[in-house]
C-alpha cells in the first residue's frame, strides 16, 4: 500500500579476542541485542512468544483517507478524474487510471486531483468498495502463518500481497511507505488470482514470522490489483496506473510494547 525507510538491518559486534592472538575480529550477530546472559534469555523469550491474530481488511476511506490507486470523473467527459473519499456517493461511477503516475499521499486528504484522465478500469466505484478479506495469522516457533479469504475482489483479477512499513510519527513532508513482498524477497510467494466470481484465498507459511508494529515503523499488510494482469517481482509496479492498492490491515504493536 505503501519507500521510506529499511527492511532489516545487522548489528556490528566486536567479537571476544582470541586468547592465542593479538588480534579482535569482527562479526555479525544473527541480530539478538548484545547484553547479559539475563537479557538476551529474556530477548529470546520474547520473540519466540506465540502469537494469534485475527485480522480484518479496510479500505482508505474506512480510517478517514481518500481511496489512492482508483479515480473517477466528476463530470462526465471532462477528462479529469479525481481520488474517492468517504463523501463520494456515486457508486456507479466508472473508475478510472490517471493517464500520468500519481504517488501516494495518504495523509494529506485534500490531495484528491483533479488529474488527467488515464484508461477505464473495468469497474465502478460500488464494485471497489464491495470487497471484503479476513483471516487468521499465526506466529510459533520462528513459524508465521497467514490463512486470508476474499470476497468481490476483481473478477480473474491478479493481485499481490505487501507487507509495508510506515515511519510513525510520520515525516513533514509524507515521504511514503516501505513496500516489502510477502514472503519471499524475488516477490515469488506474494501473488495470487481471484476466482470468476471474486473470490480467492492465501494461505502462506513463512520464516522468520512477520514484522508487527514498533518503536518508529507502523507495519500493515496490503492487497493490491494489477490491471495490467502484469505483476512485478520484488517491486509493486507503478502505483495508480497499473497497481492498485485495493485493501489493507494493520499489525499491531509487538508484545510487550
Amino acid at each position: 500500500m505503501y519507500k521510506s525507510l529499511f527492511s532489516g538491518a545487522s548489528l556490528l559486534v566486536l567479537a571476544t579476542a582470541a586468547l592465542a592472538a593479538d588480534k579482535a575480529e569482527l562479526e555479525f550477530d544473527s541480530g539478538v541485542p548484545v547484553g547479559s546472559v539475563a537479557n538476551t534469555s529474556a530477548t529470546l523469550a520474547t520473540s519466540a512468544a506465540p502469537e494469534h491474530m485475527t485480522l480484518s481488511f479496510i479500505f482508505h476511506i474506512d480510517e478517514g483517507m481518500a481511496e489512492q490507486d482508483v479515480f473517477y470523473e466528476k463530470v462526465p467527459g471532462s477528462g479529469k478524474v479525481f481520488r474517492p473519499t468517504a463523501a463520494t456517493r456515486d457508486m456507479e461511477a466508472p473508475l478510472y487510471a490517471p493517464a500520468v503516475p500519481v504517488a501516494h499521499n495518504f495523509l494529506d486528504t485534500t490531495d484528491t486531483g483533479p488529474y488527467p484522465k488515464g484508461p477505464a478500469l473495468g469497474i465502478t466505484l460500488g464494485e471497489w468498495f464491495a470487497a471484503k478479506g479476513a483471516g487468521t495469522y499465526t506466529c510459533e516457533d520462528g513459524v508465521g502463518e497467514v490463512d486470508f479469504a476474499f470476497e468481490n475482489l476483481v473478477p480473474n483479477g491478479v493481485y499481490t500481497m505487501w507487507h509495508d512499513f510506515m515511519v510513525w510519527p510520520p515525516t513533514e513532508p509524507f515521504i511514503g511507505t516501505y513496500d516489502l513482498p510477502f514472503g519471499a524477497r524475488d516477490g515469488s510467494e506474494n501473488v495470487f488470482v481471484a476466482e470468476a466470481d471474486g473470490s480467492a484465498k492465501f494461505m502462506r507459511t513463512i520464516s522468520p514470522c512477520l514484522q508487527l508494529t514498533g518503536e518508529h515503523l507502523m507495519a500493515d499488510l496490503a492487497v493490491a490489483w494489477h490491471s495490467d494482469g502484469q505483476t512485478y517481482g520484488p517491486l509493486t509496479g507503478e502505483f495508480s496506473t497499473v497497481t492498485h492498492v485495493q485493501m489493507y490491515v494493520g499489525l499491531p504493536k509487538r508484545a510487550g510494547m
